[in-house]
């Protein structure tokens, strides 16, 4: 296998291709603090593109609750106990993953790890609904922070990895990266239903279709984001949680790029299970209530209680720009792809410089009158 650099390992890995970065990566960011679990996104993803026969088991976008909740059930967990020991060093300033990644691990003939999950894994799309760290006693009846008692929720959608291990499984080379934007597709005409991608996708986000006999998966709304719209599961999130955008490798970061700034230069946001060595394009602010570092780095590598303590850090001393760029997350169903505060508010541009959204930094405040004369009462709480 030729050897390819991963950054978000620190150092080379084994690959079946050859590394190609494409030049514009779509990529996004997910605010963990402000995930409500409505499942606004799931539905949205759902009625759009997932509603015919074969599809029923499919969400291209699922909101899951950790710690105890996955789909497919476990699908975390046991590629993790596959992958066995996982391991970090600092080495001159930067991380590097000491571990063997999905592809290093594979089994003689196969291009990486995997499994196929069993029907019954498929069975309940929220299985663990807020479902605590563990079972409440007298001593959790007092809230205290961080919080001993913990849950959150994690949405997660297809990756669109940098080295997808549905791309390198494929025996027909049906799966393949669109050299304008990174996004993972798969030709439906090449694909003959081998379900080697389906087996080799750690993150489970690749599905079979029963009725078709061929492979799906979240094409990231591509037709959106050709005429420069949010993806759908973007757009529609109530919470505003999510940013899309472009990202480029830390060596190039663009400090005007909002998904630059908070991935590379403020350092808040991290991929999720990094030490599969997929390098995946989505990354995640984890959540700042979980009492457990173990847990984060598990999900997120060493990247992630870093993320932890930046985003903290930045709402505490009131790091401006990094509030800034929280507050245009899908403020706007147009991509912005350069942002800057200037005075009271955060504007984001488009990839022609013209202004896309207008957000100011601080809400405007009214109060109402406690006395309403045309209906003659007094719209009071305290008396």
């Amino acid at each position: 296998m030729p050897m390819v650099y991963n950054w978000q390992l620190g150092r080379e890995m084994f690959y079946p291709y050859e590394e190609v970065r494409v030049g514009r990566q779509a990529a996004g960011i997910f605010n963990l603090n402000k995930c409500i679990g409505c499942q606004t996104c799931t539905m949205a993803c759902k009625a759009t593109w997932t509603s015919g026969k074969g599809q029923e088991y499919m969400f291209w976008n699922n909101v899951e609750c950790k710690p105890w909740g996955s789909y497919p059930m476990g699908w975390d967990v046991k590629i993790l106990d596959m992958l066995g020991v996982q391991k970090w060093g600092r080495e001159g300033g930067k991380w590097v993953y000491k571990g063997e990644t999905i592809f290093e691990a594979s089994p003689e003939n196969e291009i990486s790890l995997g499994y196929i999950p069993n029907d019954i894994d498929y069975i309940s799309p929220n299985r663990g609904e807020d479902e605590v760290s563990k079972p409440i006693s007298d001593e959790d009846r007092f809230i205290r922070i961080p919080h001993q008692v913990w849950m959150f929720y994690l949405p997660r959608i297809c990756n669109h990895c940098t080295y997808p291990a549905c791309l390198a499984a494929c025996p027909r080379r049906a799966i393949y990266k669109r050299g304008q934007d990174g996004v993972v597709l798969i030709d439906q005409v090449r694909c003959r239903g081998y379900r080697e991608c389906f087996r080799s996708c750690p993150y489970k986000k690749v599905f079979y279709n029963h009725v078709t006999r061929i492979s799906e998966k979240c094409i990231f709304c591509y037709p959106a984001i050709e005429k420069k719209v949010l993806p759908r599961c973007f757009r529609n999130c109530i919470g505003k949680i999510r940013t899309f955008g472009y990202i480029n490798p830390p060596e190039e970061a663009d400090p005007e790029n909002p998904i630059d700034f908070l991935v590379h230069i403020k350092k808040i946001a991290a991929p999720i299970l990094p030490q599969l060595g997929l390098e995946p394009n989505i990354y995640y602010i984890p959540p700042i209530n979980v009492a457990n570092d173990k847990f984060i780095t598990m999900l997120f590598g060493p990247y992630g209680v870093e993320a932890v303590n930046n985003y903290k850090k930045a709402i505490e001393e009131n790091d401006i720009e990094v509030i800034g760029a929280l507050l245009l997350s899908n403020s706007s169903m147009h991509v912005y792809t350069r942002f800057r505060v200037s005075g009271d508010y955060v504007i984001g541009y488009d990839d022609d410089g013209r202004e896309v959204v207008r957000v100011p930094i601080q809400e405007e405040l009214l109060v109402r009158p406690s006395y309403d004369p045309l209906l003659d009462v007094y719209i009071r709480n305290d008396v």
